[in-house]
């Protein structure tokens, strides 16, 4: 009896533990969400200054320094640099953050591009400098000029283009 009693308490006690309160979650003020949208604005200006300090370094495969560069070198120190840390191949980054519409993106956000005709996968990544007027400025390195900034209503880049992802 003393035993069926014991077990009748710890089940109890067991059972309690579970709550079917429901609590409602946290609303974030407006000035919150401004004091995070400022946050990072203020991040992707420093990524975006970062790489833009890139710019004439030469082509480089599998480059990270500013003797040689390849694209997703340059967009992996830059946020690193910033202590910020994404994969460091193209295709990889490309499963990082959000997709969202080319119409929302703003500085900071990825480019991703399918450059090679025979290969279905993204093998290409740019850093989105600005949007403005619906002209897309972005950094990356070529294999033909090295780090250069373009934009994405070039006939090259826009048939090119497969998504726009956000990571910050």
């Amino acid at each position: 009896m003393k035993h069926l009693l014991a077990l009748c308490i710890l089940t109890l006690s067991v059972l309690s533990c579970n709550s079917t309160k429901h609590v409602p979650h946290k609303k974030v003020s407006t000035s919150q969400n401004k004091k995070h949208a400022n946050n990072r604005a203020t991040l992707a200006g420093n990524i975006v200054n970062d790489a833009k300090s890139y710019i004439g370094v030469k082509y480089k495969w599998g480059g990270t320094t500013r003797t040689g560069m390849d694209c997703s070198g340059l967009i992996h120190q830059a946020f690193k640099a910033n202590n910020i840390s994404l994969p460091r191949v193209s295709r990889d980054m490309a499963k990082q953050g959000f997709r969202i519409p080319t119409k929302q993106v703003t500085q900071g956000d990825l480019l991703f591009f399918k450059v090679a005709k025979k290969s279905n996968t993204v093998n290409h990544v740019g850093l989105v400098v600005k949007n403005h007027a619906n002209i897309i400025t972005f950094i990356h390195a070529t294999s033909s000029k090295g780090v250069i900034s373009s934009t994405l209503n070039q006939s090259y880049w826009k048939s090119a283009f497969y998504e726009a992802r956000r990571v910050l």
